[in-house]
């Protein structure tokens, strides 16, 4: 019995080491040292500080921590990008998983509506995974490169609404009963929601799903403005459910980079541990805080480290 969970053991590690990933860790780590002199604690205590910082600004601006964290940190910091990528998944699962069971107490994350999203986002971030760790590194940057600036471009143009107005359901959104109500306690009344356009909807969230999975960016960027804009969810609600419907997306796709070897700890810990922090901080600071400054800084950041994303991808820089 022994010799055969030692054999089952050794099976594994060896599965494990010859990852395609996996056999790139040690290369990977010895450039995210620098230099052989390094010490190697000070790449992930700069981590933890620019994560610190990033968990701060996506309070302020409204965003998923993930969607930060992967342009940023791929931009600025010498490590392989498939760890980037998965460590970024970690990232807005974590908080995803913190946020989940509040939301869902209160009332503000609905399972009938989040559940069926869920399902196809998921389904498509896993394929998404296997795709961005197929790719070869400069097409996946080029690729990233266009989408992040699309997603700034997103952050100007698109405007929340708090209470969209339905006329009514379409046959889909009848047939799986999307609707629900919420207490609304700055308005001292309950709010009774029902949504429309759920086909277009679950089509945008296929997409959605597969650029999560590609790019480890999360997808609250995408998921609330198709929840308000769209099928006209309540904002409150398509904020709460997108968070809930998180914790499953990026759960897919994480296991993925996790079977590959692309997620390890030195990168991991310290930008879960910096964006948790920093969102904690941030929370404190929103009530002084300038919304606007905080977007505009928010969308200049994603926008270069987009455009130095795509310029690493064509080779013309870094």
């Amino acid at each position: 019995m022994l010799e055969s969970i030692i054999s089952k053991a050794d099976f594994v590690l060896v599965s494990a080491a010859s990852s395609p990933v996996a056999n790139n860790i040690s290369t990977s780590m010895q450039a995210a040292s620098g230099s052989p002199g390094t010490p190697w604690w000070v790449w992930p205590l700069a981590l933890f500080v620019v994560t610190f910082i990033l968990g701060i600004l996506a309070v302020l601006a409204g965003v998923g921590g993930g969607v930060l964290f992967v342009p940023i940190v791929s931009s600025f910091f010498p490590f392989g990008l498939d760890f980037v990528r998965g460590a970024g998944l970690i990232v807005a699962l974590a908080g995803a998983l913190a946020a989940g069971p509040g939301l869902l107490k209160a009332n503000l994350a609905n399972l009938r509506l989040a559940l069926p999203v869920a399902l196809i986002a998921s389904t498509f971030s896993i394929i998404g995974a296997f795709l961005g760790l197929a790719l070869p590194t400069n097409i996946t940057q080029i690729a990233m490169g266009i989408t992040i600036m699309l997603i700034s471009a997103l952050f100007i143009f698109s405007k929340n609404r708090e209470y969209p107005e339905v006329p009514a359901q379409d046959g889909l959104s009848k047939m799986l009963n999307l609707k629900g109500s919420y207490y609304e306690a700055s308005a001292g009344k309950t709010v009774d929601w029902k949504v429309w356009k759920t086909p277009q909807s679950f089509l945008l969230f296929c997409v959605i799903g597969l650029i999560a999975g590609m790019f480890g960016l999360g997808a609250g960027w995408a998921n609330v403005p198709v929840l308000n804009l769209l099928m006209g969810t309540p904002l409150k609600i398509a904020v709460g459910s997108s968070k809930f419907l998180l914790s499953i997306t990026d759960t897919s796709a994480a296991w993925v980079y996790l079977n590959q070897g692309a997620v390890i700890p030195i990168i991991a810990v310290p930008s879960v541990l910096g964006i948790m922090f920093g969102s904690l901080v941030g929370v404190r600071l929103l009530a002084g805080a300038k919304p606007k400054f905080v977007r505009y800084l928010v969308i200049v950041m994603l926008m270069f480290a987009g455009l130095s994303s795509l310029l690493k991808g064509l080779k013309i820089w870094g």
